[in-house]
């Protein structure tokens, strides 16, 4: 059956709305946004509403109000949080040249703790998702999709949900870097071992290998995405 997605409520539609011209130098870093008069008919929007989605653009760091000055586009980079990262994310033509990178690095500080607590609390949930991985997995989108579940399920069992959080916020950039990661059959076939390697560790209820492991394995795709950055820059 057809999910059919909420319409958006009028300060979220205005708030998307300012982000994007942030995004695309309509406003730039440190310019000053024009009076709320003018915005809204910009933007299509009633003040009152203008005026909500700009508090929540200055919580979230993308905006700083002074009160008798003009409305201040920050250095979002500097000043803002976890919701600005998620939503340049969503916005992949406005990624940085090396931002792919800069979160596969984190990505090596974090996979390892959260797979590692994974297989300390919840071995058998964490066993039985590997099983289910390793039966469906045959190309791109499917490695994809399940190199997805994989972190997501694990940031989950491992108990501490700002893990989740932190992931949630990268899933539709995750689904399109991983279409081109998992496009190199070596990648694959180092995932397909990696699963399999990890299985194991979740069936003997060996959690500190499995961070060993999940480390050494998160610090190889990072080398295996600067080949494929290299290779797409010479060609």
């Amino acid at each position: 059956m057809q999910q059919w997605q909420p319409p958006q409520k009028p300060a979220e539609l205005t708030e998307a709305r300012l982000i994007q011209a942030i995004l695309d130098d309509v406003f730039p870093i440190n310019s000053n946004l024009p009076s709320e008069r003018v915005l809204a008919v910009q933007l299509g929007t009633t003040r009152p509403t203008l005026r909500e989605a700009l508090q929540r653009l200055s919580r979230d760091g993308w905006l700083e109000i002074r009160h008798g000055k003009p409305t201040r586009v920050r250095d979002y980079w500097q000043e803002g949080n976890l919701s600005v990262l998620a939503a340049v994310a969503g916005h992949s033509e406005h990624l940085p040249q090396h931002f792919v990178r800069d979160l596969l690095q984190v990505r090596i500080l974090l996979a390892p703790t959260y797979i590692r607590l994974a297989i300390e609390r919840e071995p058998v949930q964490v066993e039985s998702l590997l099983t289910e991985i390793l039966v469906t997995i045959q190309d791109a989108p499917s490695f994809t999709r399940a190199d997805w579940q994989l972190h997501f399920q694990c940031t989950r069992f491992s108990g501490n949900p700002v893990f989740t959080l932190i992931l949630n916020g990268f899933k539709d950039l995750y689904a399109l870097v991983g279409e081109v990661y998992f496009s190199n059959p070596e990648a694959c076939a180092v995932s397909r071992n990696f699963y399999t390697q990890l299985l194991a560790c979740a069936r003997s209820q060996l959690p500190q290998e499995a961070e060993t492991l999940t480390r050494q394995v998160m610090e190889q795709s990072l080398r295996f995405w600067l080949d494929t950055e290299r290779a797409a820059s010479n060609s």
